[in-house]
């Protein structure tokens, strides 16, 4: 009986587990073969007006999908349109979402310090009707891509963006959903007969910038009757799912951190919320 030694065999398995993660082949019920092709993201900067300011929104879907598909528009924290909204529009899109990261502020403002950022931010949340105008332009110029289904359209923001989002629900925004994650609660007062859009929060346990809203926002939900979905992580702080979060923190003091565990579980949470909402 030959003899195999140890390194051949190795090789062998080697050989035969590498090619079974690179084939994209998939065998159906009736043994017929179907090619899955890698996402081929297409990315496009969409430049619009909204009064005196000149917005740079971006968007991408994969190419490789056919047909119209559903939307998620992205909100970015207070800093800007930078490139963590970007990577988040880019994870949308290889799901099979045409996604656009809203540019908010437009002609090119970003807040490179606490400081800057919230005097970037303030004014959006001093006059929600602004704020609802600037996102409701991106909203128009995403409509006009002709992969867009426009019966299902959602939301998701991070921080400043997740405010906006609930404020924008809360003032009859038409969309299937909103997503915050670790954004403010509240704002904007809750109005039943307004109130359309199916909700998700994503908070963090230890956000301390936020924690004390969160009794409040459930009463005022409540108080309207309007279901809304609340998740919290454990351990987590404000921007939690921005692996920058942490060097951020550090360099401007800020009880800021990424949480990888809660990242990944709030982000299978808005996976589980989209298949609701998007049935």
């Amino acid at each position: 009986m030959k003899r195999y030694t140890p390194r051949f065999v190795y090789s062998v398995a080697l050989i035969v587990l590498m090619y079974s993660c690179n084939s994209t082949d998939t065998t159906t019920d009736d043994n017929t073969t179907t090619e899955i092709k890698a996402p081929k993201l297409k990315q496009e900067t969409v430049s619009y007006t909204v009064d005196s300011l000149r917005m740079q929104s971006y968007v991408v879907y994969d190419e490789n999908v056919e047909g119209k598909r559903p939307a998620v528009l992205v909100i970015h924290e207070w800093w800007g349109l930078n490139d963590y909204a970007k990577r988040r529009a880019n994870m949308l899109a290889e799901m099979g979402y045409i996604a656009m990261a809203v540019d908010m502020y437009g002609n090119g403002k970003m807040g490179n310090d606490p400081g800057a950022a919230q005097a970037l931010a303030m004014p959006f949340y001093q006059n929600p009707a602004m704020a609802k105008k600037h996102f409701d332009m991106a909203l128009e110029e995403l409509k006009k891509n002709p992969n867009v289904d426009q019966s299902k359209i959602a939301g998701i923001g991070y921080c400043f963006g997740g405010g906006m989002l609930l404020n924008f629900a809360r003032m009859g925004e038409p969309l299937n959903g909103v997503v915050s994650f670790h954004g403010s609660l509240l704002g904007t007062p809750a109005d039943k007969n307004l109130t359309k859009a199916e909700i998700l929060v994503c908070h963090g346990e230890n956000d301390d910038f936020v924690n004390a809203e969160v009794a409040p926002f459930k009463k005022q939900m409540d108080s309207i009757g309007k279901s809304y979905t609340f998740k919290s992580y454990p351990g987590a702080t404000h921007a939690f799912t921005n692996p920058d979060a942490t060097e951020m923190g550090k360099k401007f003091n800020m009880p800021i951190e990424y949480n990888a565990a809660a990242d990944s579980a709030s982000w299978n949470d808005m996976k589980a919320f989209f298949a609701r909402i998007f049935k």
